[in-house]
This record gives C-alpha cells, structure tokens and sequence, in this order.
C-alpha cells in the first residue's frame, strides 16, 4: 500500500496535462477525488473522512491505512480546483482575458461550461470530433458563430455570450 500526499499528487495531474497527456490526467485526477476513497462501506470505515473534501494526506501504515488525514486545512483542495479548471478543462483566465487550451482525455467526446465574469455569462463548449487530448494550431473558436482567435476578451455587461471550440 503507497500513502498519498496529495499536493505532490495534483502538481502530477498538472505535470501531465502540461505534458499534453489529458488521459493520464483525468485518471490521475479521478484517482485522488475524495469520493473514490469512499465508495463502499468498507472503504468509507478505513478512510474514516470527509468523502467530499479532499485530504491532504492518505496514510499508508498498518492500522492507519487508507485513512484521510488533515481535511479542512489543506491548500491541496485549491491546487485540485486548478489543476481541474486551468489545466484538464483548460480555462485559463490573464487580466481580462480568456483562453481555452484544454487537455482531456481523447475519449471526451464534448463538455460544457458555464462561467460568469462579473455582469456577463459565458457558454462554453467544446467539442473534440477528431479525439485529441489538447487544442492545437488546427483548433477553432467561435464566439457567436464568428470564428475567432485563441483569445477572447472579458466583457462587463449584463449578456450571455456563447462560445465553441472545435479541437
């Protein structure tokens, strides 16, 4: 049995999705959600934590293992939010400037977001017809059926905006 220190663990899913291998990272990234340690009532007994807050560390010693440890004070819940976000979904915002760069798994076949900025609404979907696990020069993105480039400025107002990418 390894244990889990789960800061190391999320700068992994981000290492590989930098690395362009969405398939390992969202495998990586299901492996550490906490949900996965409590799934049946035998696992939920050794985990003996929270199964919706993510852990800082999974022990590994004899009677200990498997068990949560350190939830509630942990900043691997933020690193685990980002590797999500910015690295497997790929929604990176820079000062008022939205791009969409994501690294998921080949299998996906599409996915959604909703964002809101401020006063305005963002639809976003993406859809992966050609099964790639990153955004490349061949990738498109609409913003109201207008093809753009990569970058899509944050607006202010009270409006939806819908945007598409075809990786």
């Amino acid at each position: 049995m390894v244990g889990q220190y789960t800061h190391a663990a999320v700068w992994s899913i981000i290492a590989e999705s930098m690395l362009g291998f969405g398939d390992k990272a969202l495998d990586l990234y299901r492996m550490i959600t906490p949900i996965e340690h409590a799934r049946t009532k035998e696992a939920a007994q050794k985990y003996k934590v929270e199964p919706y807050v993510i852990s800082a560390d999974i022990y590994s010693n004899q009677n200990l293992a498997r068990r949560g440890g350190w939830t509630w004070y942990t900043g691997s819940s933020s690193w685990y939010y980002k590797a999500g976000i910015q690295y497997l979904l790929g929604l990176k915002i820079t000062n008022g400037i939205m791009n969409i760069s994501p690294c998921i798994p080949k299998d996906w076949k599409e996915y959604k977001v909703r964002f809101k900025w401020k006063k305005s609404l963002y639809n976003i979907h993406v859809e992966n017809p050609n099964r790639k696990n990153l955004a490349d020069e061949g990738t498109k993105v609409f913003l109201e059926n207008e093809q753009i480039g990569s970058d899509i400025r944050l607006e202010d107002e009270d409006k939806i905006y819908n945007i598409k990418i075809i990786l």
